[in-house]
């Protein structure tokens, strides 16, 4: 049992709040902007952030219960404005903490656009008192879209630092659990009052379910993002550096030299992820190779492939997609194939036999070696 001291404390810290309401959500406001910027700046801190917000929303899951809990423990009704300021500081909390992963990795023409951007207007609705009280809390349906939206977003960036979980397996994980949450949230916002009610609520969730598995190429990979990217001709393999990045090739250099696309990408410590570049011409695929990495490098983990067996017909707008296993857009990487030279012209040289190969600092052999670690 709690003692009377704790209850008086207690019971004088909820006084407080009831006369000074505003500075519960002050605290979250700038509670949510510290976190922005510590996980910008110390990623190791994300670990220690990424439990808290899962805690906070263990919380919100079950708020009725505690509130009761508490009520009884300190036989005093619990005021509902704190409940409510608590919520939103949750609210605060959580999206300024997933904002900064997702800012980063967002490819920005792309759908990827879209979602960052409601995370984002989410965020100023967190902040901004009227908007959350006034538009959002009385329109349970929309509080309820903002409660799986952030939570989705938090188990998003959270699994791959804490359990080390690829962001494919993160992704199908954080999707069910928003789905499984949805459901009682559908529930209350819409009474079954016919059977016929109910089956339209479930196939209602599953619908939701569904595009969010069809629309995963509009999420972004929370935290996989390129460090820095060339496309080349040229290649130290020693210093495992690439040479001079590229906007257009000619066709004489592509079938005389090949094409080397690298890129390093940022990855939690202890995450082992596959991804892929895929190269593509005009819109249309051409071929998908898969690379091992691994993360924790502070650089980013050097990774590249080495394309040599093009098609015949080479001209066009080309791009290499980094993708994840499951079709989430890490980065794009443009180039141009044109018929004429380009600049000074690369000195011919004799044909290599075809060869499609991987690289992620391995040594130059026709059978690609497994990735090490830079």
């Amino acid at each position: 049992m709690i003692s009377l001291a704790w209850k008086n404390r207690v019971a004088r810290l909820i006084a407080l709040i009831q006369r000074y309401p505003g500075v519960v959500a002050a605290f979250g406001f700038v509670s949510g902007v510290a976190s922005f910027m510590l996980v910008d700046r110390q990623a190791k801190s994300a670990i220690v952030l990424s439990i808290v917000m899962l805690l906070s929303w263990v919380w919100l899951a079950l708020e009725s219960v505690f509130t009761r809990i508490i009520a009884r423990l300190i036989k005093r009704e619990v005021p509902q404005p704190l409940l409510r300021y608590a919520t939103q500081m949750i609210h605060q909390e959580s999206l300024f903490f997933v904002l900064p992963f997702f800012f980063i990795t967002t490819t920005w023409n792309s759908g990827q656009a879209l979602f960052t951007g409601l995370l984002i207007a989410g965020g100023l609705v967190s902040i901004i008192d009227p908007l959350y009280f006034k538009v959002l809390a009385p329109r349970r349906w929309l509080y309820m879209a903002l409660h799986t939206l952030t939570l989705f977003a938090v188990v998003l960036t959270a699994l791959p630092i804490i359990l080390h979980l690829t962001t494919a397996e993160s992704y199908k994980l954080a999707l069910g659990i928003a789905v499984l949450l949805s459901f009682p949230s559908l529930l209350a916002s819409f009474p079954v009052q016919r059977w016929w009610y109910g089956l339209a609520l479930i196939g209602l969730t599953l619908a939701l379910g569904a595009a969010g598995w069809l629309l995963r190429s509009w999420i972004p990979p929370a935290t996989l993002w390129l460090t820095e990217v060339a496309v080349t001709t040229q290649f130290d393999n020693q210093n495992r550096a690439p040479g001079k990045s590229l906007s257009e090739v000619s066709a004489a250099q592509l079938r005389s030299q090949g094409l080397y696309a690298y890129t390093a990408i940022n990855a939690p410590r202890g995450l082992d992820e596959r991804i892929y570049h895929e190269w593509q011409r005009n819109g249309g695929e051409v071929e998908r190779i898969p690379l091992d990495i691994h993360g924790g490098r502070k650089a980013g983990y050097r990774a590249w492939t080495h394309k040599q067996n093009f098609p015949a017909e080479v001209v066009g707008n080309w791009q290499v997609r980094v993708i994840t296993e499951n079709d989430q857009l890490i980065g794009v990487l443009r180039f141009k194939v044109v018929d004429g030279p380009v600049g000074a012209q690369a000195p011919e040289k004799p044909a290599k036999p075809p060869l499609l190969k991987p690289a992620s600092d391995e040594p130059e052999d026709d059978k690609p070696a497994e990735p090490k670690q830079p």
